[in-house]
């Protein structure tokens, strides 16, 4: 079966709908579908909730949906390179659901795997656990939390085949399989495309199965999030 489309906008079209919940994979700047984004952007739905790491920086990935108020709530573990966030959040404008980075992994992971809640020790104690329930294992306190099953779940990957296996770059693979199990459907961006096949099995990061469409973005920008030079001697 050949998954991809001709462009990122086809790929989202009769996809989004006003209030959905979606993931979206990519850590600070490393590993964002930038074209997906911006293609989500222009679909112009609005009232969405995204669980992402964080939000972006202002004009650029994430940014974007909130410059153009298109979120109305986050589900983030780091919120501090985005001053629209926070202008948004501390007016009242935006809401945050504030979670630990390792549980904001799992519960997308366990959203995937159909698991409906897990204990963690993360957060006990703070105003993370605040209205959850807490049980004793062992003598140590765990919140249970909840798993995060998405309407739609937009990743990126450096080369799939046209099945939908994924083979991530490095680093970039963060949170993208995890976002993308945890998606009722998937749209994969990609850098490069290859037959069904041409991917050694041992070097599939996620399987074609959590992959519903495919689009070619074959030059990202790419951009560094924080650019920090040695002073010249």
């Amino acid at each position: 079966m050949d998954k991809c489309f001709a462009s990122a906008h086809e790929a989202l079209d009769g996809l989004i709908e006003d209030g959905m919940t979606l993931a979206v994979g990519g850590f600070g700047l490393c590993g964002i579908p930038e074209a997906l984004i911006e293609a989500l952007r222009d679909t112009g739905k609005r009232e969405l909730t995204v669980a992402s790491n964080n939000a972006g920086v202002d004009g650029f990935g994430l940014g974007l949906l909130l410059e153009s108020r298109q979120i109305k709530k986050m589900m983030s573990s780091y919120v501090g390179e985005n001053r629209e966030f926070e202008r948004q959040y501390l007016s009242g404008e935006l809401e945050l659901e504030f979670c630990p980075q390792g549980t904001l992994a799992e519960r997308l992971r366990a959203g995937g795997a159909g698991i409906a809640a897990f204990y963690t020790r993360t957060g006990y104690g703070t105003k993370i656990a605040e209205g959850k329930e807490v049980r004793e294992f062992d003598g140590e306190h765990y919140v249970m939390e909840h798993g995060l099953p998405v309407d739609v779940a937009l990743v990126k990957a450096q080369v799939a085949d046209r099945a939908g296996n994924l083979r991530f770059a490095k680093t970039a693979r963060n949170f993208n399989p995890l976002a993308a199990m945890a998606g009722r459907v998937c749209v994969a961006e990609v850098e490069e495309i290859v037959e069904t096949g041409a991917i050694d099995p041992d070097d599939v990061h996620l399987p074609g199965i959590f992959v519903h469409r495919i689009v070619h973005n074959p030059h990202p920008e790419k951009r560094i999030e924080k650019r920090t030079l040695r002073e010249a001697n």
